[in-house]
């Protein structure tokens, strides 16, 4: 299960998507997430699919290791769905025993959301899957390079971010090897209730502690035998700069916020 968690993994390739400036990629995730909140109804959701799936054919990322990064949210995307279909309450009933009652609406409700938090979790995914983060760090930087008028530490919170998404599957890595020398040793982490299994996972904490501190006690002095003192008079080896597809892009995003709004009102007015 641990080595199915892929944020923060990138994989390289030429394709339209990886080749995409690093800000525009940024800029394009939060109009997609904005665009997919905006989203209602057959026709709202449909298109967001469509936008969906197109991205990840662009970006050529096998479709197993897209749904094998779904695979740790299951039980979240499971217990939203159960939330929605008995407590959302409407008029078409459909099941009536005793408390419980499902109706249309709260199915209707179900699945939407369960798509909404799939498709949401699958763009953010796409982000880091088509983006090194080096560059993700750049285009971040870039982005929000006018609050440092305003003294925010803009390069130390980009490099803390990414460096917390580089780190991400080294983490995974180290729990997956402390978990199997313990269980050489005798440990049980798949069987039994959920109090037991919550108990059999604590005495990794420690050890995870343990080595993360350590890792990043190993970073500091490394930055810092590399004389790096923040974003101050540094330079970058390559220069970010938008080219005609990023602005092509941009305006499809742009397009896409549109024909969301506009589906909206027609979902509205009955159309």
């Amino acid at each position: 299960m641990l080595r199915d968690i892929t944020l923060g993994q990138f994989f390289p390739g030429k394709t339209v998507v990886h080749s995409l400036d690093p800000r525009t990629k940024l800029v394009l995730t939060v109009v997609y997430i904005t665009a997919l909140f905006l989203a209602s109804g057959v026709f709202g959701y449909t298109l967001m699919l469509a936008v969906l799936i197109t991205g990840i054919a662009l970006s050529r990322i096998k479709l197993g290791v897209v749904l094998r990064g779904l695979r740790p949210i299951l039980i979240i995307i499971m217990f939203t769905v159960v939330l929605n279909i008995f407590f959302v309450r409407g008029e078409n009933v459909l099941v009536e025993y005793h408390f419980i009652i499902i109706t249309q609406e709260g199915l209707f409700t179900a699945l939407f959301m369960a798509s909404r938090l799939i498709m949401l979790i699958v763009g953010t995914f796409l982000l880091t899957y088509t983006t090194s983060p080096i560059a993700l760090t750049d285009g971040l930087e870039r982005i929000l390079s006018p609050l440092k008028r305003i003294k925010l530490p803009i390069h130390e919170l980009a490099m803390m971010m990414s460096i917390a998404l580089r780190f991400i599957p080294t983490i995974i890595e180290e729990t997956d090897k402390t978990m199997s020398a313990q269980k050489a040793r005798g440990a049980d982490f798949e069987t039994g209730g959920l109090i037991k299994r919550a108990n059999a996972i604590m005495p990794l904490i420690i050890p995870l502690f343990i080595s993360a501190f350590r890792r990043a006690d190993e970073l500091a002095t490394a930055m810092e035998s590399r004389c790096y003192h923040g974003g101050e008079g540094r330079t970058r080896m390559k220069v970010l700069k938008a080219a005609t597809r990023d602005y092509y892009a941009l305006v499809c995003g742009a397009v896409l916020i549109v024909a969301i709004v506009m589906l909206g009102r027609v979902e509205i007015w009955g159309l």
